[in-house]
């Protein structure tokens, strides 16, 4: 199953990722550019061709490596008919009810063809809800997610990232579930995504269009009925409103607004949350983050409460909702205009915050240093021992690196980062796994002192003004992805789980980089610890 898993992923990533380029040369004369106007922020024309890159892959991943399943089958059918419709909306511009159509198209495939409707309902009595009950609620669900989706796709990166974060914690929770289906049907969309938003991520270079946009919707409605019938696996129905997140409240937000203010509520507007966001001073990248951020809480959520009853499930959604939709309904203060906000001018805040930054920022790059320094430091000392053919890498590139200190100084940035990579992914790695297997009592100390040293990072990338070090959407996602993915059981080594590890290292080597870029006339520095890393394995290996 892990290399099935494994494949399926990689080869839809690969896929989506060699098709993006031809699809992006060929957009122009294909008629698939987005054009900029009053609703957009792209001063130029995009290609929105994503969607078509990012169903290629997932189809074909699902057609080698998911199981000859109705499921399955009907998925494929209606998000073929989804993107027949998404595409052909791209090429002409369809009006809301000819996208419907499709979307009812596509909708009743999987309703008919797979038999997807939950079988229970939140609150009744098994054996209570008919057929068409569920079916007709199914059926709304699923167009409405589509549309969610669809409507999220404001920003760069946004539509893409909110899906990968939900897509991401519907296969965590089919693992646990045992759902083979569910998780074949999603790690592919995974992998799609993340090929996709190599090349979406702000500023997008390629959209994803309506074609991709209600391609990820459609799947993230049926996927999470899917997850979530009681007849299938042991999760609410209710468990899928937190897995829809963000896009599902903003689409209720921006639907009653319109129709409260006496307008069409399939026209366009700039009332979603993003533009709240943007009207109230964030930049595109931290209102990205921002949602992003509110998104893995409502996953998380998901997680936490899978076991809880009905009641709990609604009054816990009940209160997001009503904290995300009120939104829609206040005056949402616009701090670019330099308006009082309790009593305090944004203009005194800036003042006063631009005379302590430059001090924050330096004190909390010197704590930085210093704790990684001092950790990796110590770390030589907890392995016991170290293979020889780890030993033998770890003095080649310790020769190499000195080699290369003498005779090719510009070489000297490539060198340090290598040593430390590699020097402190071999220290920590056995360290941890001798560690684990000895129940060593210094574990639980090192791991809080990593979650410190992760907050530290956070505030010193964010304070630093004068060797600013930009981090990306895409760097979020990564981070969320490398810290959720390995948890998964057979992801171990021995008794270790791989994550701690895996979190860890992230968390390193975005001080690596964060250090580095501060001071790179100061290398020599990290040349030093990097020697003394390859130096400490070396001598595990052979006393």
């Amino acid at each position: 199953m892990a290399s099935t898993l494994f494949f399926s992923f990689l080869g839809s990533m690969l896929i989506c990722m060699a098709l993006i380029p031809p699809l992006m040369a060929s957009a122009g004369r294909m008629h698939f550019l987005d054009l900029p106007d009053g609703r957009k922020g792209h001063p130029a024309p995009v290609a929105k061709v994503g969607g078509i890159a990012l169903a290629a892959g997932t189809f074909t991943a699902m057609l080698l490596w998911a199981p000859k399943d109705e499921i399955v089958f009907a998925g494929l059918l209606g998000g073929v008919a989804i993107l027949f419709f998404g595409v052909w909306d791209d090429r002409v511009g369809l009006d809301y009810r000819a996208k419907f159509l499709g979307q009812i198209v596509a909708a009743g495939l999987v309703l008919w063809v797979g038999g997807i409707h939950p079988t229970v309902l939140p609150f009744l009595p098994e054996g209570w809800s008919i057929w068409w009950l569920t079916g007709a609620i199914m059926f709304v669900l699923v167009v409405g997610m589509t549309n969610a989706v669809n409507l999220a796709d404001g920003l760069d990166g946004l539509a893409g990232g909110l899906s990968l974060i939900s897509f991401a914690g519907m296969a965590y929770l089919a693992y646990e579930a045992d759902d083979t289906v569910v998780m074949l049907m999603m790690v592919p969309v995974l992998g799609g995504l993340l090929g996709f938003l190599r090349f979406n991520t702000y500023p997008a270079r390629i959209f994803m269009g309506d074609a991709g946009s209600q391609f990820l919707g459609f799947y993230l409605g049926v996927m999470a009925l899917v997850l979530t019938d009681p007849a299938r696996g042991p999760y609410s129905p209710l468990v899928a409103l937190f897995l829809w997140g963000l896009p599902l409240l903003d689409t209720i937000g921006v639907m009653i607004q319109r129709l409260r203010e006496g307008r069409s509520p399939f026209i366009g507007d700039r009332n979603h949350l993003h533009h709240k966001l943007l009207g109230m001073g964030f930049s595109h990248h931290s209102a990205v983050i921002l949602i992003y951020s509110v998104q893995v809480g409502l996953i998380a959520l998901a997680y936490t409460l899978r076991w809880q009853s009905d009641w709990l499930l609604a009054v816990v959604y009940l209160a997001i909702a009503i904290t995300v939709l009120s939104l829609f309904f206040v005056s949402v203060p616009n701090w670019t205009s330099g308006s009082n906000v309790k009593g305090v001018t944004l203009q005194k805040w800036t003042v006063c915050w631009s005379t302590l930054q430059p001090w924050v920022g330096e004190w909390s790059r010197q704590w930085l240093a210093a704790a990684v320094v001092g950790l990796l430091f110590l770390s030589v000392f907890f392995p016991s021992s170290v293979p020889s053919d780890v030993g033998v890498v770890a003095a080649s590139l310790l020769v190499v690196m000195t080699g290369g200190f003498l005779l090719f100084p510009r070489t000297l940035p490539y060198l340090v980062r290598a040593g430390l990579y590699v020097g402190s992914t071999g220290v920590l790695y056995f360290a941890e796994v001798q560690g684990v297997a000895q129940g060593a009592s210094w574990l639980q100390p090192v791991n809080i002192y990593f979650a410190m040293l992760a907050a530290l990072v956070m505030v010193s990338i964010r304070v630093n003004t004068v060797h600013r070090f930009e981090t990306t959407p895409l760097d979020f996602l990564m981070v969320f992805l490398a810290v959720l993915v390995p948890f998964l059981p057979e992801l171990r080594v021995g008794t270790m789980n791989v994550s701690v590890l895996t979190a860890k290292l992230i968390v390193l080597f975005f001080a690596f980089e964060l250090l580095l870029h501060a001071d790179r006339e100061r290398l020599w520095r990290g040349g030093v610890l990097a020697a003394w890393l390859l130096a400490g394995l070396t001598f595990h290996a052979w006393w």
